[in-house]
């Protein structure tokens, strides 16, 4: 096998991430928790906004609400946040789009409010998919590299018979 047959995919890689990687960091709007039960709350932060620049607005989408939520503090972490009450939220799916004070876009994010006594909040809302295939990577190369072995041994003991 060729190095350039593996150098030249592992670059294009490394090229379309490095082309990627800015554009994620660009749009940054958190909601936290993630998921909340009618009646509680959820923090709206903004992390790219200045508060120099002005207040942010959350524009907050959903079942039941197309509401703008102005930014109340500074976040700890940087940029502005605000904190949404969700008593009178219909059950369902939120987004919730952050523009800074001077006008620019700092993205969107979505929460999901719940029944009382529902989900808990904070909860994860990722599935482990990316555990799943890492864990199915290791165990096909494992088994791959058990193959390789055992027709190695084979072949050893062929030869040493001969």
């Amino acid at each position: 096998m060729k190095a350039t047959n593996v150098l030249v995919p592992v670059a294009g890689g490394i090229a379309l991430g490095a082309l990627l990687l800015p554009g994620t960091a660009l749009a940054d709007t958190t909601v936290s928790p993630s998921t909340t039960p009618v009646g509680g709350t959820v923090v709206l932060t903004a992390t790219n906004c200045n508060p120099n620049s002005g207040d942010a607005i959350f524009h907050v989408t959903g079942p039941d609400r197309d509401q703008n939520v102005r930014s109340t503090t500074a976040a700890a972490g940087g940029g502005l946040s605000a904190e949404l009450f969700t008593a009178g939220f219909t059950l369902g799916t939120y987004t919730v789009a952050a523009t800074c004070g001077d006008g620019t876009a700092d993205g969107s994010a979505t929460f999901t409010v719940t029944p009382i006594g529902g989900a808990q909040a904070g909860g994860r809302a990722d599935t482990g998919g990316g555990t799943m295939a890492a864990g199915a990577t290791l165990l096909v190369t494992s088994l791959g590299g058990a193959v390789i072995l055992a027709r190695r041994r084979r072949h050893a003991t062929e030869a040493a018979t001969l």
